[in-house]
């Protein structure tokens, strides 16, 4: 996928003021609009005149596409992947910023969208182009109408979800001043996370999205929960898989071992003479909280210790000359 840069697009610096990206706007749309244009590319120019326009008249959405493009002119300048023309965003790059829709000043077809265009904000582009109808066709905005939801990430430990917990949210985004340029802006919001949340989950916080217009009420902020990266466990769905390390012997002859849960409990479970690597033990109703609890699958790892002393040594010499027939290459 390559990286497109809208402020090329419409012919306009990266320190454009609303204004002046009103304006050059629609210079452009008079230029290239098919019903009038005779250019013979009119359409493929107006459509991408019209993405360009969606992302930088809209403040979350220019404050988050300025970070990327940051983060590309870096990876160039690096020889990283930007460099070749294949442009992926990072994981997780919307994190922190809650995308609604602008106004925008033409709209557009938002199937003529590119698939850049569609990684980025697709979403979130066609939720604008559904709710700017609507706006629309109430007319002069002469009734009351609730503001639009808005999006975000909130990244959790795992732990989180089966004790429940209060996080401060701080979302980053935008707003013009009284110039017309485009200045960061924060909010703080303490989040309080339900106990049993799932990887996905849509967190919402009523009235904290989209201001109302004419006195309607505001949006809700949506927030999808994702689990940070953790090596000692992860979940599918309820259901929670644990890594257990086991000692050699504990896996070859079997026998009780302690295992501390995410739920912060610690718990004797037996380990089955034989074991090998990746067998899995089921504690039923163990994995995230709900009224038809997830289980815990604990997947055991046998640990090699190393043969440190002489004693050591002797011991790990003695268990080879016990199996003289053994050999680990052989399925």
């Amino acid at each position: 996928m390559k990286f497109k840069d809208y402020y090329e697009v419409l012919g306009v610096d990266k320190s454009a003021t609303a204004d002046e990206i009103k304006k050059a706007y629609r210079k452009l749309a008079r230029k290239y609009h098919p019903d009038v244009s005779k250019e013979p590319d009119a359409a493929q120019r107006m459509a991408e005149v019209n993405e360009a326009n969606t992302v930088l008249s809209d403040p979350e959405k220019r404050a988050a596409y300025d970070k990327l493009g940051a983060d590309y002119a870096q990876g160039m300048g690096a020889g990283g992947a930007g460099g070749n023309g294949n442009y992926q965003p990072p994981p997780n790059w919307d994190a922190g910023f809650d995308f609604h829709g602008g106004e925008g000043f033409g709209g557009g077809d938002a199937q003529g969208y590119s698939d850049f265009f569609e990684q980025l904000f697709g979403r979130a582009a066609r939720a604008r182009g559904a709710q700017g109808g609507a706006r629309g066709s109430a007319g002069a905005h002469t009734t009351s109408m609730r503001g639009e939801d808005q999006h975000a990430r909130i990244e959790l430990d795992l732990q989180d979800a089966y004790q429940g917990a209060e996080r401060t949210l701080t979302l980053q985004g935008a707003r013009a001043d009284a110039q017309g340029h485009m200045v960061p802006e924060q909010r703080t919001l303490q989040v309080k996370i339900p106990k049993g949340v799932r990887e996905g989950q849509m967190i919402r916080l009523a009235g904290q999205g989209g201001p109302g217009f004419n006195g309607g009420a505001a949006g809700d902020l949506l927030l999808q929960v994702v689990f940070k990266p953790d090596a000692r466990w992860r979940a599918e769905g309820r259901d929670v898989y644990q890594r257990v390390r086991v000692a050699p012997w504990e896996a070859a002859i079997g026998g009780p071992v302690q295992v501390t849960t995410p739920s912060g409990s610690t718990v004797e479970v037996s380990v089955p003479a034989g074991s090998g690597a990746g067998r899995k033990l089921r504690l039923k109703g163990r994995g995230l909280p709900s009224r038809e609890p997830g289980d815990l699958y604990l997947e055991l790892e046998p640990a090699i210790p190393g043969a440190v002393t002489p004693e050591q040594r002797a011991a790990w010499e003695a268990l080879a000359k016990a199996y003289p027939g053994f050999d680990p290459r052989v399925a």
